[in-house]
């Protein structure tokens, strides 16, 4: 299996923010920005393994910005790192300015996705190779976000976490 850049499962989903998506107060509903994220980071995932994938979990989210009615948003998605058969897909929203065109960074998410073949059952997709410096910090990141999901689950011992001992040494 070849190895991938996170270039080649670059995903940018434009669309615009309608009446029906927004809250009281004309800003696009965060529940419709999560629906819309997902749709990106799953298909950045499906670039990257080139296989079925299901969403594992949602890692982190950052309502920084409020995304206003009539607003241009645009989610860039790439794979930031690989594992067994997960992928970690880390996700800019950006909003563009009406007049100037100029990009805003609004939100930023993290979401995990699992490729499956046909019957559910998780299969290995391809190692990542982080080109640009962001990749390269977002990529060694990814696993010390991985290490300390699985101690928060009980799933591996705090001692087993090289990367997080690593952080308080």
């Amino acid at each position: 299996m070849q190895p991938k850049t996170a270039f080649q499962s670059k995903t940018v989903a434009t669309d615009l923010v309608l009446p029906s998506e927004t809250n009281p107060i004309n800003n696009l509903f965060g529940g419709e920005l999560l629906a819309r994220m997902d749709r990106a980071a799953s298909i950045a995932a499906r670039r990257h393994s080139r296989r079925i994938v299901v969403t594992a979990s949602v890692n982190h989210v950052a309502f920084n910005r409020a995304v206003p009615l009539g607003s241009v948003v645009m989610i860039e998605a790439k794979v930031s790192r690989s594992f067994k058969s997960s992928m970690e897909v880390y996700m800019d929203v950006w909003i563009e300015d009406r007049e100037s065109g100029d990009r805003i960074k609004a939100n930023e998410a993290i979401y995990t996705f699992v490729a499956v073949d046909e019957t559910g059952r998780p299969v290995r997709v391809p190692e990542l190779i982080p080109e640009t410096e962001l990749e390269k910090e977002r990529y060694d990141a990814a696993l010390r976000r991985k290490q300390l999901s699985l101690v928060l689950a009980g799933k591996m011992k705090p001692s087993e976490a090289t990367e997080l001992k690593a952080l308080f040494e």
